[in-house]
Order: C-alpha cells, then sequence, then structure tokens
C-alpha cells in the first residue's frame, strides 16, 4: 500500500488524534464482557476468584475494579459507562451482562454461552457495529450449568445451541450501531428484530451509569445523572463527574426514566441494611420483580436508563436511537442529519478498509478480514488493577485476609495499570496475557501502528514490567513465564508501518529495545539456571502440552531442559539482532550490541545441537526430532519423545543477514568473519553463500539444512502434524502410539487429543494435545518464509509427504495459509469448518455470515473450539488475507 496516497477520513481522525487536535480515541467499547470472578475482584483468602464474585452476585454487587456490559462503550478511563440491558418477560432476571460458566463448572473450563458478533469497527471507533442474538423463551441457564455438570473431560462441551433455545427462529436479533459526529458526539442506534412470526414484546433499557469509584474511600466526590430536560419528544439526562465534566444522553420520549445507584445491595449479599433503598439492581427489581420502590422517584442517582415496553410484530424491526454528546442544546438530535452521520461513517469505515487491504478479494474473504478487524477492535477493555492497593484494601471496606499478602502477584506490588488493552477475550480473558499481546498487534499495526506501538510501550513501562525485567505474564499469575515474542512483534510493527505507511519509527524501536535488553537479561540470569545456554522456562503458555505440568515441581525431581524454551531464546537473540543491525545504521553504538547478539545466538545453538544439559542433547539423531530432556537427580538424562510443536519450535530461531547491511555496518561484519575463522565449532550453523563474495547474505538459523528436511518431513506429514486447517500441536501419531512416562507413583500418558482437553491442567480450558493454533502456525509460515528468501526455489521438500508434490518453502508457506483460511471459507457442501455440525451457522440465512474466531481449531476437521471470541491471536487471519491477497493481486 503507498503512503502517498491521500489519507481516508478515518486516517485523518487518526492523525487528529495523535497529534491531540481531537480525541477520537476517548471513547470507545472499552467495557469488559466480564468482570466478575476475575482476579481484580477476588478478596478472599485462597484466591478462589471465581466463588468469590459469581455471575449471580454480578447483578446486585457493585465491582470494585472495572465494569461490564453488553456491546458497551466507555470514556477511556472508564468514569462513564453506557450498554444494552433487556427482558424478554421469561427471564428469571434482566439480561445486563453475559453469562457463562465458571472454571469449576464447565467440563472444559470456563466458557461464555451466549450468541454475540463482533461486526465492524474501525479503529478511531468512529463507527461500530454488534449483534446479540436473545432468545424469546426462557434463558436456559440451568440447563447449560447441570449438563455439563454432568460432562466429563472426555466429552464436548453443552454449548448454548444445543439446548434448541433458537430453533424456529424464536429469538430477537439485537443490533447496535455508533457513529461519531465527533470526538465528543456519539450517535447510537439499537434495532430490534423479531426473527419469529409472531409478535413479540421486548423490554429494552439503555443503560448510562458511572463507574462506582466513590465506595472504596471518603475523598473521592460522587457523581451525578439527572434529568436535564424533558421535552415532549425526547429527554435529556445530565451526566457529571467531576474529573470527565458534563455529558448529556439524549433519549426517545417515555415516561419511565428510571434512576438508582451503582451500589451494592448489602441486604440481598449479606443481609445488612443498606445505606440507600436504590441500589445497583434497582432496574432488575422494578422490571422483573414489579417493586416501584426499588427506582428514585426524585429522578437523580449514577445509574440511569430510559425503559421501552415494545411490542413487536412478527418479522418486523423496530429502532430506538440515542445520542450522547458534550452539547445540552441540540435543537433536533434526531433529524435527518442523524442518519446521514450514520450513512457518512459507515461509508469511511469502507473506504478504510478498502485502503488497507486495496488488492482484489473474494466477498467471503473480505466479510472474514473485515469481521475479524472488528473482534480485534471490539476486544479493546479498560483495565485496571493496582496490587499495593489491592492488597491493602480500601479505607471503607473490609480488611483483605492477611494470607493476601503472601498469594499471587503480592511480589507485583509495583503494578499499577490504568490504559485501555488489547485484550485476547473480553469474556474468557478479560486481562492481559503478555504472549497473546504480542499477536494481536500484528493485524493491529496494520490498521493502527500508533495503537500498536503504545501497546508494546505499556507492556515495557516500569509499571508493568518487574524491577528484575520480567514481563508480568497474565493476571491469574504474574510470574507466568511466556514466550519472550515481544522483540518479534516490536520488529515486525516497525517493518509494518514502514511497508503500509512509509514510516520508520526509529524512536520507537530504539525505546523498546532498551527495556527488552532487561528483559532479555532477566531470561539469561533467570531460566539458564546452569549457564550453559539451555532454558527451563516453564509452562511458556502451551499449558497441557507437556508429559506433566512444565510450570510446576516435577514428579521425578530434578529439572526440565526444553527445547521450546531454548529455541524462544535463540529466536529473542536473532530479533534483538536485527533491530540493533537496524538501529545501528544511524548509531554505530549499536553494532556492538549486534555482535553481542549474534555470539550469544552462536552459543545457545552450540548448545542446542550438540552439548544440552550435562552433555545430553536436545536433538535425537534416531528420530530426527528435538525433545524436551528430563534430567534425573541421579544424573540421568531421558528424552521425552513427544512429537509435539515443543519439537517445531527450534524453526522459528532464523533470520538473514543482508549483504548490503553487512558492507554499511564494517566493524559487525569483521566481528562475523572473526567467529566464522576462529570460532568454526560455534559458526556450525552460519550458512555462506557459496561463491558470492566476502558480503554474501548470511543465514542464521537453529537448525542446519539436514535438520530442516528432517522436521519438514514429519511437519509436512498428514498423519503427524500436517491437516487440512493447519500444523497440528501434537503429532497424530500419537493417536495409536501414545507417550507414557512412568514414575514410582503414577503413569503419565500423552496421546493425540485433536478438540478439548482431556486433563484439568491449568484449568482445563485450552488444550495444546493436537488442535490448531493460530500464533506458532503464523511464526512457522515467516520462518518458512525467511528459509525459503535464503535457500531460493532450488531447495524444494514434498508437500503433503507422499504426495509426489514437491515445493519450494515458499509454496509450502502459502499452503500453510491457504489452510488456515479455508477454516473460515464455505466447503464445497457450502459448511465452514469452524461451524462444523453447526446447522445454523451453515444453512440459517441470519447466521451464515456471521462468524467467530475462536481460540483453537480441532487437529481434524478445523471446528472452533475454547474461547469463541479470541479475536486476539486468531485475528492474524485479518494480517494472512492481506498478504496472500497482496502476494497475487487476487485470492488464492
Amino acid at each position: 500500500m503507498s503512503s502517498s496516497k491521500q489519507l481516508t477520513q478515518e486516517e485523518i481522525r487518526l492523525k487528529e488524534d495523535r497529534e491531540r487536535q481531537a480525541y477520537w480515541r476517548r471513547w470507545g467499547c472499552y467495557l469488559s464482557d466480564r468482570q466478575w470472578g476475575t482476579v481484580r475482584e477476588d478478596y478472599s483468602k485462597d484466591g478462589s476468584a471465581w466463588d468469590y464474585f459469581s455471575f449471580e452476585q454480578s447483578h446486585y454487587r457493585a465491582y470494585r475494579w472495572g465494569e461490564d456490559g453488553i456491546a458497551g462503550i466507555s470514556d477511556n478511563h472508564q468514569r462513564l459507562c453506557f450498554s444494552l440491558s433487556f427482558w424478554n418477560g421469561q427471564d428469571p432476571c434482566l439480561k445486563e451482562r453475559l453469562f457463562g460458566l465458571t472454571n469449576e463448572q464447565g467440563n472444559h473450563g470456563e466458557d461464555v454461552k451466549e450468541c454475540y458478533f463482533q461486526l465492524d469497527n474501525t479503529p478511531s471507533h468512529s463507527y461500530m457495529k454488534y449483534l446479540y442474538k436473545y432468545p424469546q423463551n426462557c434463558f436456559p441457564y440451568e440447563q447449560l450449568k447441570e449438563e455439563n455438570k454432568q460432562r466429563g473431560l472426555t466429552e464436548r462441551e453443552f454449548e448454548i445451541l444445543d439446548t434448541g433455545i433458537f430453533d424456529d427462529n424464536q429469538y430477537f436479533d439485537i443490533t447496535v450501531e455508533y457513529a461519531k459526529a465527533s470526538d465528543e458526539d456519539i450517535l447510537i442506534k439499537i434495532h430490534i428484530t423479531n426473527r419469529s412470526s409472531d409478535s413479540k414484546q421486548l423490554h429494552l433499557l439503555p443503560t448510562l451509569w458511572f463507574r462506582n469509584s466513590w465506595s472504596w474511600d471518603d475523598e473521592t466526590e460522587k457523581p451525578t445523572l439527572k434529568i436535564y430536560d424533558d421535552k415532549e419528544d425526547y429527554s435529556i439526562i445530565e451526566a457529571n463527574h467531576n474529573e470527565l465534566g458534563k455529558r448529556w444522553l439524549y433519549c426517545p420520549h417515555t415516561e419511565h426514566l428510571l434512576f438508582t445507584e451503582n451500589e451494592t445491595n448489602y441486604q440481598r449479599l449479606s443481609n445488612v441494611e443498606n445505606n440507600s433503598p436504590y441500589v445497583k439492581d434497582g432496574f432488575n427489581r422494578y422490571i422483573v420483580d414489579g417493586d416501584e420502590l426499588a427506582v428514585n422517584s426524585d429522578k437523580i442517582g449514577t445509574k440511569f436508563a430510559p425503559y421501552y415496553g415494545l411490542e413487536i410484530p412478527g418479522e418486523e424491526t423496530q429502532t430506538i436511537t440515542l445520542r450522547l454528546c458534550d452539547n445540552p442544546g441540540l435543537d433536533s438530535p434526531f433529524d435527518q442529519t442523524f442518519e446521514h452521520i450514520f450513512n457518512t461513517r459507515h461509508q469511511e469505515a469502507d473506504e478504510f478498509y478498502q485502503r488497507i487491504s486495496p488488492y482484489e478479494k473474494s466477498p467471503e474473504l473480505r466479510n472474514i478480514q473485515r469481521q475479524a478487524f472488528a473482534g480485534l477492535l471490539w476486544n479493546k477493555q479498560y483495565y485496571y488493577y493496582e496490587i499495593d492497593t489491592w492488597l491493602a484494601g480500601d479505607p471503607n471496606q473490609p480488611k483483605p485476609p492477611e494470607a493476601r499478602k503472601e498469594g499471587n502477584n503480592s511480589d507485583w506490588q509495583h503494578i499499577h495499570i490504568y490504559d485501555v488493552i488489547s485484550m485476547p477475550d473480553k469474556w474468557e480473558y478479560p486481562y492481559f496475557a503478555a504472549w497473546d499481546w504480542a499477536f494481536h498487534l500484528i493485524p493491529l499495526a496494520t490498521i493502527d501502528p500508533e495503537f500498536a506501538k503504545k501497546q508494546l510501550h505499556h507492556l515495557t513501562r516500569e509499571w508493568y514490567m518487574h524491577p528484575n525485567g520480567q514481563f508480568p505474564a497474565y493476571e491469574w499469575d504474574f510470574n507466568g513465564v511466556n514466550p519472550p515474542v515481544q522483540a518479534w512483534a516490536a520488529w515486525r510493527i516497525y517493518t509494518i508501518e514502514r511497508k503500509m505507511y512509509g514510516h520508520c519509527d526509529q524512536k520507537f524501536l530504539e525505546r523498546v529495545f532498551q527495556k527488552l535488553l532487561l528483559n532479555f537479561t532477566w531470561w539469561i540470569n533467570r531460566q539458564d539456571k546452569d549457564g550453559n545456554n539451555v532454558f527451563q522456562g516453564g509452562f511458556l503458555g502451551l499449558d497441557n502440552i507437556g508429559v506433566f505440568n512444565r510450570g510446576g515441581d516435577l514428579p521425578t525431581g530434578g529439572k526440565l531442559t526444553q527445547s521450546d524454551a531454548t529455541s524462544w531464546v535463540a529466536m529473542y537473540c536473532l530479533n534483538m539482532l536485527t533491530i540493533a543491525l537496524e538501529l545501528a545504521k544511524e548509531n554505530d553504538v549499536y553494532e556492538d550490541m549486534a555482535s553481542k547478539f549474534f555470539e550469544h545466538f552462536l552459543y545457545i545453538v552450540d548448545a542446542m545441537n550438540h552439548l544440552g544439559s550435562e552433555g545430553a542433547t536436545l536433538w535425537n539423531e534416531e528420530d530426527g526430532f528435538y525433545y524436551d530432556v528430563l534430567d534425573l537427580p541421579n544424573g540421568e538424562n531421558i528424552d521425552l519423545k513427544v512429537r509435539s510443536l515443543v519439537g517445531l519450535i527450534p524453526l522459528l530461531a532464523v533470520t538473514t543477514i543482508e549483504s548490503e547491511t553487512l558492507k554499511k555496518l564494517p566493524n559487525f561484519s569483521q566481528q562475523v568473519d572473526w567467529f566464522v575463522k576462529n570460532r568454526p565449532q560455534l559458526s556450525r550453523n552460519l550458512a555462506c553463500l557459496e561463491g558470492c563474495g566476502q558480503y554474501a547474505r548470511r543465514l542464521l538459523a537453529m537448525v542446519d539444512q539436514n535438520k530442516l528436511r528432517l522436521l519438514l518431513e514429519k511437519m509436512l506429514d498428514e498423519s503427524e502434524f500436517l491437516s487440512d486447517f493447519g500444523i497440528r500441536s501434537v503429532s497424530r501419531y500419537h493417536a495409536e502410539n501414545p507417550y507414557k512416562f512412568e514414575t514410582e507413583n503414577e503413569t503419565y500418558t500423552i496421546g493425540y487429543e485433536p478438540a478439548e482437553s482431556q486433563t484439568g491442567m491449568f484449568g482445563g480450558n485450552s488444550n495444546w494435545r493436537g488442535p490448531v493454533w493460530f500464533p506458532i502456525n503464523y511464526l512457522l509460515i515467516e520462518a518458512l518464509q525467511k528459509f525459503d528468501f535464503y535457500y531460493g526455489e532450488d531447495f524444494k521438500v514434498e508437500c503433503p509427504k507422499g504426495s509426489g508434490n514437491m515445493m519450494s518453502l515458499w509454496e509450502v508457506s502459502l499452503e500453510l495459509e491457504r489452510r488456515l483460511v479455508d477454516i473460515f471459507l464455505p466447503n464445497e457442501s457450502g459448511n465452514r469448518p469452524v461451524f462444523k455440525n453447526m446447522e445454523l451457522f451453515n444453512n440459517d440465512p441470519h447466521w451464515q455470515d456471521l462468524l467467530l474466531f475462536c481460540e483453537y481449531f480441532h487437529g481434524d476437521n478445523g471446528k472452533g473450539l475454547g474461547a469463541s471470541h479470541q479475536t486476539g491471536w486468531t485475528g492474524l487471519i485479518a494480517k494472512l488475507i492481506l498478504q496472500r491477497s497482496e502476494y497475487s493481486g487476487s485470492e488464492q
């Protein structure tokens, strides 16, 4: 994409926000989908977050650290919030937030049990669209709990579609659209479509409220919501906050303007008298229970909703419009201009995405890409967590148990986070996860590089990073160790912005590089315990991929030398080397840094392939594969012969150095040549093109040509790693040949599990023992392209193995891309593999264009599994579609 093209209106808005001419990002979809059951809201002594703050309690108990809602928005510090609430006249409670099972209730861990779709969004949130499918009959809360409770780990999850609640079109399609007239003028349209043939009633409450920041101490001023004006056709509600200032909500006239307080109902929670009769669940009591005293007749509070009782004829749509802005004097808030702004913003969104991806694509591919981008943007969330305050407790609240001071995250008291962050999934994972975050930023960089850069800056700042250099892993355990992919993300953000927008932001690269040095040092000092250049690291984000929990104490004692940990650090070295070489073009000081990482990489590769731990190599010559090695206390070394991604991750440690780079950086070039000549035992994995002179392109790789062929032979074998939908996390070989490891007390087994996890390890909600995962597949594709860049078209492998079809590594990378994209495309039967055996999605016109970007995918049939809205790293599909169409100018 040429950077010389005229800016679209969306890009102009982003430029205005960047230059602080207008604050287009101040308002966005920053509400969580689930605040209850999180570590932040947990004040128990034993860290039982799911039990301490339940879904049932979320209706009447005020949150401390954030808010949740359906299709909601807020300002960037979540002071004022807006979302949808409704009732079908059948449910036991008002629908104010999405329902799902806790980790204990689900047979495969926590699991949202709703049907909602993030259809469109722009980086400035100038236009947003969201669809929620609401059953007209009683929502099957208890059926979902009971059925999943009866199912075990070997059975699939029981989903809401399995209940039949949507049969015969007995549901409402509730679509909300937002369009910004200015950075402080947000137009809202709510469309309610009755999909059934019979007339149905829906109780709609568009809800505006303040996050409760006043109940925790006496120094915070309580904000207010009150009627500003009540005209014939519409009412104006004033929201007054001492920090945010005043905003006004325009809503169509109704006799029922409901006010209550966003405060805990202590009478309901603990049978303690409330200070006020107006509490958080006041609207529920008023609508569902018919308690007219539950809302404030004085029309003032901190939570407000206009109440519309709608009678909607069969197969018809009714629309409610609202407007939230900084102007109380609009004469005609819902005139023709209102509709014109919506049409204009939608058109501008189309123009923006056409600008981002101008290459010819089928309507199907464009729809997949657009919804993937929408999901990434809808998964932004305001994240607030101050651990020292969380541990100490608040002045106006009971003091937390002393045991908490020694519990999870207690040694991270420097954490002070109050940012809008890209989340993996705002219901199942409504908190940042360090390595997930890096993958989100790749597709985000294509549409909003400024946001992507700021996200990486957040993680490397002192109120995130530990003073010892460690990055916080994820909310449940900041001490967990994730793959160090942040340097890779920094380099990819830099190159994507350079290619797509013509901007080389070296200041960003240098600033991040300096902080990454601290983290790299932490890895070297903490995870290479014996100082021999092989690494441990623990579970490394791959949850249950190991024979036993790699993040805990080993049942045998001793230690685990990890093939993937060592490879991740080797990749880290190369990423840092690449960044240092780029910075050295402007500052020769970085040549020395590049030389250091070059040298460090060679030592790691040599240890990985030849020394290992105390003489044990991680490369198994007989099998032609890398394995973790168990070092027993008696000095014995055992290869844990599981064919998994652990053995393929060494492929990711690869880069090339151009001859032009070597010419421009003579000091670094001399250092490279010195190692080649004087440390042949270390430079054996440094390849140099023969006959190309002193400054030939160099290949730095963990694997040499022989190992590369052996690994690809297994990776491209459809009876092992290669599925129709990408590379499996564990080889299918283990379906018939499970790996067993016996101790004195127990036998540990790993088989091929292509679907949900059959172990409760790490909560049981993720499975790395067979399914296809996007992040590793994406990195493998990049690695293949780097190898091809060096070896060229003459290096060919059979793909798939046994087919007789010989491909270059570039062609293999395209084939893997195709298989990943095929997960979402209709097959020859018109069915999308992601929705395997889900009739509504495959055959119903009101469902078949809707998409879910799941956490991982069935290793044999491509069905979506795990978290259903993890557009975070599965959002990489948007980048794959972009680059595939760019390669050829049309889809492949």
